[in-house]
């Protein structure tokens, strides 16, 4: 007999089912996107409006990013404890009620604090989203909605780029960039109310009278044949008697570091270089404008098309994939935006020139980005494939946490621009020459057959999904 989440994962994809989680989490992703993309946006109109040092602007991303590090993973643990449905609603009220707060800020110092806040709620959109998403997903469409799912990203950096440059002759303009934002997240919340709860989730926790009554709810909607199945009772290790807090992490990390250390050197390494480039070009594009004489709506319409230009990047990395296989489309595109940036620097007087860098580098990064995440998921075996991308993640996004901050009070003030990011391209060339080495191909393989040094030891957790990401 079925199991509960095979036949949930069995089911026939329907858009008003599935697609209407898929688009509801995808729009959660899309805030994500706006909220970092935004702090490029604030960081030249806080500097003019409070007097800011490059230093002290570049603390305004550190802030957010930073809160959205803990988001990700303060969220991930309460989304296991009270359900992926109350989490789902539950982060982006709490970045809505900061946003509101952080856009009638009386100084520098509270924004700053405010902006972490917010940071923290928005932080857990990501990993809640994708728990949620993957555990609706049929099995066979599951690879390719997790990675329709990064589109959302370049769209939202797109839309507030072009929000943000609407804004600029208003008054108080970097309030109203903010709380632009809060009524569509307060829009979400609401409509995320009737999401019902995962029943995979449910499943593991041991509440079967909500598991089937979704279960058949899904099957009635999709139009499924229904067919008996059995809900499991949760095995030692699952639910309840699942390791949590520090523990849990504790476990997460040494099973990774046992499993394979090369292969889980290789994820972080990628994970940090390439984020950090991508994050260091993202909040600082509009300030390197700003500050080479290019007017508002010119240093704003840098990042816009970095990120429009963007989305076909992530659309013709949906058809590279499985034609190059993973590490060459890596080894070639991530070294390849990095010389972008390079180019970006060396031609910043002319203007034309600037902005065509800018369009090659849009693209080129978001070549890698969506086949960094899936490469990273295809390199664990199922029982450790979501602590190790999230391990992953969650290091490349206190890494990058700090990124504005070194970068504009110590990088480029003291190399300058061109040297800046030379010196990011050696580091992203150094992690693509270990993966070179360290790491296998996963193109054509099973999801388990992968390379392991020690034998893996048998862990009692719940499967995961194919993917579970973050852009960072």
């Amino acid at each position: 007999m079925k199991t509960g989440d095979q036949i949930v994962q069995e089911l026939p994809w329907k858009w008003g089912v599935q697609g209407r989680i898929f688009i509801i989490g995808g729009l959660g992703y899309l805030f994500d996107a706006w909220d970092i993309a935004l702090n490029g946006f604030l960081m030249p109109l806080l500097s003019k409006d409070f007097g800011l040092t490059v230093g002290e602007s570049g603390l305004v991303a550190t802030a957010n990013l930073v809160g959205m590090a803990v988001g990700a993973v303060v969220w991930g643990a309460i989304a296991d404890r009270i359900g992926r449905k109350r989490a789902f609603s539950a982060t982006l009220l709490i970045f809505a009620v900061f946003s509101v707060l952080g856009a009638l800020s009386p100084d520098y110092s509270v924004f700053l604090v405010l902006r972490f806040l917010a940071g923290v709620g928005l932080g857990g959109c990501i990993p809640v989203d994708y728990a949620l998403v993957s555990e609706f997903s049929p099995r066979k469409h599951r690879g390719r909605i997790l990675t329709a799912l990064d589109l959302w990203w370049p769209v939202g950096v797109t839309l507030c780029g072009l929000a943000a440059t609407l804004m600029i002759p208003l008054p108080g303009n970097w309030r109203w960039m903010l709380a632009t934002m809060v009524l569509p997240a307060l829009l979400l919340f609401w409509v995320r109310r009737g999401v019902p709860e995962s029943p995979i989730y449910l499943t593991r926790v041991g509440r079967e009278a909500e598991a089937r009554q979704v279960i058949d709810s899904l099957v009635a909607r999709t139009g499924a044949v229904p067919e008996p199945y059995e809900i499991p009772v949760p095995a030692a290790g699952e639910g309840s008697d699942r390791p949590k807090g520090l523990r849990a992490g504790y476990e997460q990390f040494r099973r990774l570091w046992k499993f394979n250390p090369r292969i889980t050197s290789v994820c972080w390494l990628l994970f940090v270089t390439i984020m950090l480039v991508y994050y260091a070009a993202l909040t600082w594009m509009p300030s390197i404008l700003k500050e080479e004489g290019y007017d508002d709506t010119a240093s704003f319409m840098g990042p816009t098309l970095m990120s429009g230009v963007g989305i076909l990047g992530v659309l013709a990395s949906t058809w590279l994939v499985e034609i190059t296989g993973r590490k060459w489309l890596i080894g070639v595109s991530a070294p390849l935006s990095t010389a972008a940036l390079v180019g970006f620097a060396l031609v910043l007087k002319v203007e034309t020139a600037a902005m065509a860098a800018i369009a090659v580098f849009g693209f080129l990064i978001q070549l890698t980005i969506p086949v960094l995440y899936a490469y990273a998921a295809e390199l664990y075996p199922t029982t450790l494939r979501a602590s190790g991308f999230g391990w992953a993640s969650s290091v490349s996004r206190i890494s990058t946490g700090f990124a504005p901050m070194l970068f504009g009070s110590l990088m480029w003030p003291l190399l300058g621009l061109p040297m800046t990011f030379t010196v990011l391209g050696v580091v992203v060339v150094l992690a693509v020459v270990w993966m070179a080495f360290g790491a296998p191909e996963t193109k054509g393989k099973d999801l388990d057959d992968v390379d392991e040094e020690p034998v893996l030891e048998q862990v009692t957790v719940p499967p995961p999904a194919e993917k579970t990401p973050v852009q960072g």
